[in-house]
């Protein structure tokens, strides 16, 4: 056999042997022959227009195949808000924003390639900050924002930065808060923070020589890929081929679209070639896509009994250089501003704002703990005011069967219980107000609530068939990125036929051409949706063998039921078994009946309904509510400021556990991740040149074993849904909404000061230490006495 071809001939030999090595390694994997490798050409500036592109040199160097740029392909793309270039074309908008790309033989030529492009630049004044965004007289980083493709319930407002503006307007928000007995408000930031997943962003694509288009790419929605590929090239969908092989991670990060667009583009300048794009761990930090940033100013009134009776929520959310995916977040923010509360007067503004930051897009939560993370300071900050425990007060105002969400939607019986989550929560960790304090150290609990955010009509479709030994294939095209996904599917087809589960086959990593739909695998809905679509096809898959085994048994079907691997008749004793039904029956005489059982089926939302766009009320804008606490025990290091977390234990409401050990994983890692986030992530941009000065894992901090709580516990309540697959709704990113908050509530319980911008980092909480010791020194010698000592709690910074 001979050695692999190395187009880059970069071929060393080992012991006799030849082998390629390097980055020509590629070219040898039979997957991909002869491919071809990207360097891309990003911008050095966080806001410029582009004069001109000059790319002959670049197309005469050495192994170089291909150029592409904005002059060649002046495409836009976008999920919901078709705003950012494949290529910039006007102007960049953020440092890493692709202005050209070039493929070549190898890695290296390409990158040599790549150096040979010329761009002509004309610097603009940048935007960072939201505030400066929305004010008066800002520079537009969209000028064109009024003539963007757009969907018809995302509203963007042309001549300004703001790419999507959800009011939400319930009761009489000015009369309530005149009358309340007390209002406060407080202001609360959240950063940019990475995904980083385990692997960075690839994409391969080819277009062969009949013009179709075929993708392999890291991703976590192959059918919404091809859509936008084909919306973004006027191609047929009939002619685009996703691959989604086993992800290394998501998070987010890689729902709807990145690289693909610049792989095609490349790919159909070198017909018949494979066209890889791939970012290294540096460029994942600011050249794809990142968790947008928040600030939220939030106003409470209460009446006497400590009841809310008006809420002010007022989100900038920070969508960096393009929205076309974070606007929805942008949305789901608004219509679940009131968290897990029933508040009866609101008023509500969500607004995203472009600004030259890296591109803000989904991360796992999709905007619920950035919106949590002001709600629950906000409610244990009022408590405290108001003297009340916070366990209490939360109760006090909590959502229940009966009360009416911020959009007006009243929840049935089986919304959940938020209130039983509270109260296990808050047991497991002790939070009883007469219990035994010890100095710096605290206990804070915090809510969650989050719904699907997806269209109305998101569908996800599942096809189910047997081998011929009665192995029963399930096909879906959810992405399983480390959430279980095939795991839970095979419980819900084995449960729903009876047969044993390892007997059931998953087949994921799906092929658009051969795998039945599904929209995303976004919005914790895949236990949810295909689950339902499995169960629908279950049951046409059971009426086919119960119509077959009733004809070859001489019964009526409804005598017949699945029992172990077979149909059986109760009343006689017979049995047949699944392998002499599944490719139809043989009498013995020879004749046959039936044929191979399959089925398919699809789940789709049922009754949703529209929001008002002036008022955001709506009787069911979202299919399900899933709630949910954490209560966590810190202590505090007086002396540096450092906070360790001892303790964190979550409840959540999911309907009917479906897997023990998954969804104990879930929330374990889900508490992992909100640590991360909570006390040391944040994706740092330097105001001056735009550039992120901490795009690497030495400088961008992600919890690692040693940050793990001592203790976590994980408690369920199965509050069966009505429209959920055995009752089950979805956790997958409810488990680290809470986190932060918890931590932050946990901190000032233990020296009484409180950070309003995340992370909580050692150096924040030491200055705060720090401010509260100086202003009681100050109070106590304007009053003539002497200072204390350092107390555990009692005061805000």
């Amino acid at each position: 056999m001979s050695a692999p071809r190395a187009v880059g001939r970069e071929v060393e030999r080992v012991d006799g042997v030849e082998k390629v090595t390097g980055a020509a390694r590629y070219t040898a994997d039979l997957k991909f022959p002869r491919l071809l490798h990207v360097a891309v050409v990003r911008s050095p500036h966080p806001h410029a227009r582009v004069l001109g592109v000059r790319t002959e040199r670049a197309a005469r160097a050495a192994g170089v195949r291909a150029v592409a740029s904005g002059r060649d392909f002046p495409l836009h793309t976008g999920i919901y808000l078709k705003d950012q270039t494949v290529f910039a074309t006007d102007r960049v908008r953020f440092v890493g924003d692709p202005v050209a790309a070039v493929a070549a033989e190898t890695p290296e030529e390409a990158a040599a390639g790549a150096a040979l492009v010329e761009v002509d630049y004309e610097p603009l004044r940048p935007i960072f900050d939201v505030e400066e965004g929305i004010a008066d007289g800002a520079p537009l980083v969209h000028p064109d924002l009024g003539r963007y493709e757009v969907v018809p319930w995302i509203q963007p407002k042309a001549g300004t930065n703001v790419c999507n503006h959800l009011k939400i307007r319930k009761g009489d928000y000015e009369g309530a808060l005149r009358r309340s007995s007390r209002v406060f408000e407080n202001v609360f930031r959240v950063p940019q923070v990475q995904h980083v997943p385990l692997e960075p962003h690839v994409s391969v694509a080819r277009v062969d020589l009949a013009g179709k288009v075929e993708v392999h790419t890291s991703a976590q929605s192959p059918f919404t890929v091809r859509h936008l590929l084909c919306a973004c090239f006027g191609l047929s969908h009939g002619d685009v081929r996703v691959h989604v092989p086993y992800v290394g991670g998501g998070f987010g990060g890689k729902a709807g679209i990145n690289l693909e667009p610049i792989a095609v583009a490349l790919a159909k300048r070198c017909p018949g070639r494979w066209v890889r794009v791939m970012v290294d761990r540096h460029e994942e930090f600011f050249a794809t896509v990142v968790r947008q940033g928040l600030t939220a100013t939030l106003v409470t009134g209460v009446d006497r009994h400590g009841k809310v009776q008006a809420q002010k929520m007022h989100y900038l959310w920070n969508c960096g250089a393009y929205g076309g995916y974070g606007v929805n977040i942008v949305r789901a923010a608004g219509y679940t501003c009131g968290g897990a509360y029933e508040f009866p007067n609101v008023w509500g503004d969500s607004i995203g704002v472009y600004t030259n930051r890296p591109v803000g897009s989904a991360y796992r939560g999709f905007g619920m703990q950035e919106i949590h993370w002001a709600l629950e300071q906000q409610m244990d900050f009022v408590a405290c005011e108001l003297g009340i425990d916070p366990v209490e007060f939360r109760l006090l105002n909590a959502l229940g069967a009966g009360k009416a969400t911020v959009t007006g939607q009243v929840l049935d019986e089986d919304a959940g219980r938020v209130d039983l989550c509270i109260r296990k929560v808050a047991a497991e960790v002790g939070m009883d107000p007469a219990r035994q304090r010890r100095p710096y150290s605290g206990k804070g609990i915090a809510c969650a609530v989050k719904a699907p955010a997806m269209p109305n009509d998101a569908a996800s479709s599942v096809v189910m068939k047997f081998a011929e030994d009665a192995t029963l294939e399930v096909l879906i095209s959810g992405i399983d990125y480390g959430q279980g996904l095939m795991t839970v599917a095979a419980q819900f087809a084995a449960e729903a036929l009876d047969v044993p589960v390892e007997t059931v086959r998953v087949r994921g990593c799906p092929d658009t051409d051969l795998s039945p739909y599904d929209w995303q695998t976004v919005a914790s809905r895949q236990t949810w949706a295909t689950g339902n679509a499995i169960l629908r096809a279950a049951e046409e898959i059971r009426r086919q063998l119960l119509a077959t085994a009733a004809e070859a048994l001489g019964v009526p079907p409804g005598e017949l039921a699945l029992a172990r691997g077979t149909v059986a008749h109760a009343a006689s004793g017979r049995s047949i078994p699944l392998a002499r039904l599944v490719m139809g029956y043989q009498f013995p005489d020879g004749h046959a009946i039936g044929g191979p059982v399959s089925a398919s089926a699809s789940y789709l939302p049922e009754g949703l309904l529209f929001l008002d766009p002036e008022t955001s009320q709506s009787a069911k804008p979202v299919a399900k509510w899933t709630f949910g606490a954490q209560a966590v025990e810190v202590s505090v290091d007086r002396e540096t400021g450092q906070v360790t977390v001892e303790k964190v234990s979550a409840c959540y409401d999911v309907g009917h556990v479906i897997n023990p050990g998954l969804i104990r994983g879930q929330t374990y890692g889900g508490i992992v991740q909100g640590l991360g986030t909570g006390t040391m992530e944040e994706l740092i941009v330097d105001t001056t040149t735009g550039r992120a000065v901490n795009a690497s894992l030495m400088d961008y901090k992600i919890p690692s074993f040693e940050d793990v709580p001592a203790v976590l516990t994980a408690e369920f309540v199965e509050t069966p849904q009505r429209d959920g697959p055995m009752g089950a709704r979805g956790i997958g990113e409810h488990t680290m909404i809470p986190t932060p908050a918890a931590i932050a509530n946990a901190l000032f319980d233990a020296c009484g000061v409180r950070i309003h911008d995340l992370p909580i980092t050692a150096e924040k909480v030491w200055r705060a230490l720090r401010e509260k010791e100086r202003g009681e020194r100050e109070r106590a010698g304007a009053a003539g006495v002497p200072a204390a000592a350092p107390a555990a709690s009692g005061a805000i910074a």
